[in-house]
């Protein structure tokens, strides 16, 4: 600040002035520019007729759920968001008997929360600068109209089902049109960007009883363009945190225990292909994240002494807790062998891809990359963040290590498919992802969907008829 103080010192008086001009013209021209005015921008596109329907998929938590008489058991009010832990979102668990929590359905998009917007303004610009129509899937739909349709799923549940369900609602939506050949366009955030590329390759049909993953292209001739903003191709560190120490929800977490039950968030850790666990030396550990075995000798998620205590302690009867802590153990060894398919499912080779991919995401925020194992007299401590490295070793940048530009909670690298930050690295022959192009904004995860340049973007990507196949 000194040299800084003594360098504007030295700055003769017609020359500041001359600097503060300059100054003031740039900040009134920086001024004038604004936001892009996309009514106008696309106003002379919406004469167009025969324009794809879309279909926006949220990513998790996305989707409101509620229970069968309608009440709204996720979100609700904003009072309980601060302050519920929401055990009641735990799924059964199989081979015990249902529990207390009612079965829930999806009702719709989180659109606002608390005055924030989440999914509002992007179906906004969809129906005053594109001249899209919300539609309602088995509504039939006037010659001529343009419309868009939100796909609301039990985001708990396995993304494979998710993807049957998709299916199923671009089945409807071609009845509703009348044509049998029609195509959609996709807009898919976060996690509902794997559900789409799972059904662009499978369809529906359930493929991870082995490693063998039959192509079946069930996309092909029914999608035109996917876009995915801030979708994990290969995977989040941030889901890892989340099944460690549970999901934080306003002032309270949802337990470890609870998310344990939810298929959906095992199908959402790092690719095997990655890097994700090092030593505090820096030096990458060979260990398989979809092994129980790990989970167990770490102490993670239902296998730490408290959260089987709280667990247990749910029962009054200790024979009926111990056994559901046992088929809470074998759930969690079965789900992690079919996420470990999951993943691989969504990285095999394509032979064609028939369908426009693009990629939307955030670089510009420091975001979970990997983990640091610390040894303590024998015993292995897990770090998730730099600054919970104890015992710091000189010549070792825990920041680079553990944290990549992002969106917060996908890496750039996680969006790109790619097991390297570094582009002039080639994309791993196991991590098969052709994209036909990419876009970066400064902005956080949850509210990607909300920048005006995406949505600019956006618009400009749906819209053009002349891009390549």
């Amino acid at each position: 600040m000194a040299e800084q103080s003594i360098l504007y010192r030295r700055i003769r008086p017609s020359v500041g002035a001359g600097f503060a001009v300059l100054l003031a013209v740039l900040l009134s021209a920086c001024a004038s520019i604004g936001r892009p005015d996309l009514q106008r921008l696309y106003a002379s596109s919406q004469s167009a007729a025969d324009q794809p329907p879309v279909i926006l998929i949220p990513g998790i938590m996305g989707s409101r759920l509620a229970n069968a008489n309608g009440d709204e058991v996720w979100i609700g009010s904003v009072g309980k968001l601060l302050t519920s832990s929401y055990r009641q979102l735990a799924l059964p668990v199989p081979g015990q008997p249902q529990p207390a929590n009612p079965a829930l359905h999806a009702t719709r998009l989180t659109d606002k929360l608390a005055g924030r917007d989440f999914y509002a303004s992007i179906e906004r610009i969809l129906t005053e600068a594109g001249g899209y129509q919300r539609g309602e899937a088995g509504v039939k739909v006037p010659s001529g109209r343009r419309s868009y349709y939100e796909f609301a799923y039990d985001w708990r549940q396995d993304m494979v089902d998710s993807a049957g369900e998709l299916g199923a609602l671009i089945d409807q939506i071609r009845l509703d049109h009348g044509d049998p050949n029609l195509q959609v366009d996709i807009i898919a955030h976060s996690m509902g960007g794997l559900v789409a590329r799972y059904y662009l390759r499978y369809g529906g049909d359930d493929v991870l009883d082995d490693n063998a993953f039959p192509l079946t292209y069930a996309g092909a001739g029914r999608v035109r363009r996917l876009a995915l903003l801030g979708t994990p191709n290969l995977g989040s560190i941030s889901s890892l945190h989340s099944f460690i120490q549970g999901e934080r929800l306003g002032l309270g977490r949802l337990p470890t225990e609870a998310l344990s039950t939810f298929p959906s968030v095992y199908q959402l850790f790092p690719h095997p292909l990655n890097d994700w666990i090092m030593s505090n030396t820096g030096a990458p550990l060979d260990r398989d994240l979809f092994d129980v075995a790990l989970w167990k000798e770490l102490h993670w998620s239902i296998f730490d002494s408290n959260t089987k205590a709280r667990i247990l302690k749910q029962f009054a009867d200790p024979d009926s807790g111990q056994a559901y802590y046992l088929a809470l153990v074998d759930n969690f060894q079965r789900r992690l062998e079919r996420a470990r398919r999951f993943v691989w499912s969504l990285t095999v080779p394509l032979v064609q891809s028939p369908w426009n991919l693009r990629v939307f995401g955030g670089d510009c925020t420091l975001t979970p990359a990997r983990i640091v194992v610390e040894d303590e007299a024998g015993d292995a401590r897990v770090r998730l963040r730099p600054q919970d490295i104890e015992h710091p070793l000189a010549g070792v940048d825990y920041d680079a290590l553990m944290l990549e530009p992002g969106d917060g909670a996908v890496t750039k690298a996680s969006l790109l498919a790619r097991q390297s930050l570094n582009p002039a690295i080639p994309r791993h022959r196991y991590s098969f992802f052709r994209v036909e192009g990419e876009m970066f904004l400064c902005e956080r995860h949850d509210q990607l969907s909300t920048n005006i340049t995406f949505q600019d973007n956006l618009l400009n990507y749906l819209l053009t008829r002349d891009l390549n196949p």
